[in-house]
This record gives structure tokens, sequence and C-alpha cells, in this order.
């Protein structure tokens, strides 16, 4: 008999987002690897980003790394859903993960360019 384990939620995605250690990079990879978490990932790292764009100071460079780990990090799978969520708003938070994402070349080794 197993015991239901319940999916993190995406408070407890956010929080590992924002520390980001070595730790939380390896349950984060972990947890990537279950397409049935991808929802509750993509839930935390909205949370994570609506913090930051509340908080008082932003760390762009921190963001951006963070978008350049789950570049080359994340699965083809979330890829887009990925790029999508970081141009889902203008604010600068945003911006430096999709700044982040775009260094990674994720989404280009996910989808290469069709060559004619």
């Amino acid at each position: 008999m197993t015991a239901n384990i319940p999916f993190p939620d995406r408070d407890t995605f956010a929080e590992k987002l924002a520390a980001l250690s070595e730790a939380d990079k390896s349950y984060l990879a972990l947890l990537m690897e279950n397409a049935a978490q991808d929802d509750n990932l993509l839930d935390g790292l909205r949370r994570h980003l609506d913090l930051a764009t509340e908080s008082r100071f932003l760390n762009s460079l921190k963001l951006e790394n963070l978008g350049l780990w789950l570049g080359t990090q994340a699965p083809d799978r979330l890829q887009i859903r990925l790029m999508e969520t970081a141009r889902s708003s203008q604010h600068p938070a945003y911006q430096a993960l999709r700044t982040g994402l775009g260094r990674s070349g994720g989404l280009e080794k996910a989808y290469p360019p069709v060559v004619r």
C-alpha cells in the first residue's frame, strides 16, 4: 500500500524558485520530470514573479539566472509554457525571466527552427 503524497502547491514551488539553492534545484528538477506537476510549477512561477513585482527591491539578475536555469533544466514540453509565462507581463521581473530563458536556448533546443 502506497501513501498518497500530495503534489507541492504553488506556494511551495514559489519558495523553492525564490531560494534556488542546490537542494531546491535538485528537488525542482525531480518534480519537472513528472508532467502532472507542470501546472503547479507554472502557478508557482507566476506566484514568485508576482511577489517579485510587489517587492521594494527587484533582483533582476536573480530572476534572469532563474530563467537561465529553468531554460536549461526544464523538459521540452515546458519550454513554450515557460516562455508564455515570461511574456505575459511587461513588468521588469517578467522581462528578466524572459532574458534568462532566451539566453538558455531551451526553446530553440526543444523546437529547432525549420531550415528551408
